[in-house]
């Protein structure tokens, strides 16, 4: 037991002993690494040391030559500085002395001014009392000339206007009569020529003049048969025209009256129909005015289209040529106006070539100047205006509208081409032959002339002469001057121009004379 505890007590402290010596052998080795390891960092240290002393030497070097760099870049700058500063110091010096030259010539120019202004004062006080003088001796002068005068000076004023007034007056119109004079040398000659050429170049027919159409018959039975039974004949004949039938005394005839052109030409024709038929009654009538208001329609259709080629004016709406035809049937102062339309458009086409004017222009307006009285009985207005708007809706040129609607002065003239139209117009109603008017309208064309003449001032007396184709007009001498004498004659021309209707011109002839008388005693 003794041995055991022996051998244990052995085995423990041999364990013992070996732990102990594996301990401290293991203290030894970790001694030994930490003595290295410290030996280690004591080197690292002293080379650490060693390097930080380089690296400051190597900063101290480089802070030194950074620090010379920068101290010499400073001074560069500061060089610098001073030479600009130097150079604007220098500037500043010579713009300082030329201030200073300005702001001595200005204190010199300050006192020549106020030197001159003092003696523009004293120049002006002393004009200011020869002013004065001035101002009294001319008062005593216009005293003394108003007393010598005995006239104030408004009346003296007054009498050398009216002097100067009338002397202006007569050499006024002095002056208007020799511009005139010259104008009517050349402007009649140019005129005269032009007409004169037109008119030879164109010859047509004369017409008479047609208010009412009528129908010749073959014995005056035939009227009898015309009216019908209780008058149903002539009354079936009226509603289906739309014409007024008489039957007079005349022999052998009837008489077909309307306002409408057309519609008198269609009763005409189946007026002369029936007759020559024989068969009257209503049924035959009313088949007769279809089948002959058809026939005028072709005839109306046919004659504008033939005054279109006739004139040379191509482009015409079918409406506007239709109506054109409608002239056919119309006449005014005894004139056809069918006729009238063709002549004017060939005198408007002749003119205008002489002239250097749209020769085509010319003859269209002149061609459709007198279009609206085809249908001014059933539309409001002038036949001139009528024209011009139905021209114009049918997509009538502008231009030629305007010759339309100014040829009678309704409107104001916009093209040369409107004149020419005005004056062919006039040119195919005033030739030899062309118009003739009844005796009626003749003798109150007259008298209207003598009217017009007779309501200005100063009219003595007024005549109508040339078969109404002139007024002479005396004037009273003390009221009407040769500048109003002159002014007269253009207002009256004016006044006859808006109210009257009449074919041709109207010559106005202002006579002023003075006559004086005394006796040798």
């Amino acid at each position: 037991m003794e041995t055991m505890e022996t051998i244990i007590l052995a085995i423990a402290t041999a364990i013992i002993g070996i732990g102990a010596g594996y301990g401290m052998g293991v203290w030894r080795g970790r001694a030994t690494l930490l003595k290295k390891q410290q030996d280690e960092g004591q080197s690292a240290l002293l080379q650490a040391s060693n390097d930080a002393k380089e690296l400051l030497n190597t900063a101290e070097v480089e802070k030194t030559q950074i620090i010379a760099e920068a101290e010499h870049a400073a001074q560069q700058r500061i060089s610098d500085a001073e030479g600009v500063l130097q150079r604007r110091r220098r500037v500043l010096s010579d713009e300082d002395e030329r201030i200073q030259r300005r702001r001595n010539e200005l204190d010199q120019r300050m006192e020549r001014l106020e030197q001159r202004d003092q003696q523009l004062n004293k120049r002006q006080s002393r004009l200011d009392r020869k002013e004065n003088e001035i101002i009294k001796s001319e008062s005593n002068i216009v005293e003394k000339l108003q007393g010598i005068a005995q006239m104030t000076v408004e009346e003296a004023r007054q009498a050398l206007l009216d002097s100067i007034e009338l002397d202006a007056r007569n050499d006024m119109a002095r002056i208007i009569r020799q511009v005139e004079a010259e104008a009517r040398e050349t402007a009649d000659h140019r005129a005269r020529s032009l007409i004169a050429m037109a008119i030879q170049r164109l010859a047509s027919e004369q017409v008479s003049e047609v208010s009412v159409s009528v129908v010749p018959l073959p014995s005056d039975d035939m009227k009898g048969r015309i009216i019908g039974r209780n008058g149903r004949n002539i009354r079936s004949f009226e509603l289906a025209t739309g014409v007024d039938v008489v039957v007079d005394d005349s022999p052998e005839s009837v008489t077909i009256s309307s306002f409408d052109p057309v519609r008198r030409e269609v009763a005409k024709r189946t007026m002369a129909k029936l007759v020559t038929d024989g068969r009257i009654h209503p049924a035959r009538i009313e088949k007769l005015v279809e089948d002959t208001r058809t026939e005028v329609e072709r005839i109306v259709r046919e004659e504008g289209e033939r005054a279109a080629y006739e004139t040379g004016v191509h482009g015409l709406h079918v409406e506007v040529l239709k109506l054109l035809g409608q002239l056919k049937f119309r006449s005014s102062y005894g004139q056809n106006q069918h006729a009238h339309a063709i002549e004017t458009a060939h005198i408007a086409g002749m003119i205008a070539l002489e002239l250097g004017a749209d020769a085509n222009i010319a003859k269209t307006g002149g061609l459709m100047h007198d279009i609206g009285k085809a249908i001014d009985h059933n539309v409001e207005g002038t036949h001139a205006l009528i024209g011009a708007e139905f021209v114009k809706r049918y997509g009538g040129n502008d231009r030629v509208v305007n010759c339309i609607a100014a040829h009678h002065h309704e409107v104001e003239k916009e093209c040369v081409e409107a004149f020419i139209v005005e004056a062919a117009d006039a040119i195919s109603g005033a030739r030899p032959g062309a118009r003739r008017e009844s005796l009626d309208s003749y003798i109150r064309r007259v008298k209207q002339l003598e009217e017009i003449a007779n309501t200005f001032d100063g009219v003595e007396q007024s005549y109508a002469l040339q078969a109404g184709r002139e007024v002479r007009i005396i004037v009273r001498p003390e009221v009407v001057d040769d500048y109003l004498a002159i002014q007269l004659a253009r207002d009256i021309a004016k006044r006859i121009e808006n109210d009257m209707q009449y074919p041709g011109q109207i010559k106005v002839h202002v006579i002023r004379e003075t006559r004086r008388v005394e006796y040798a005693k």
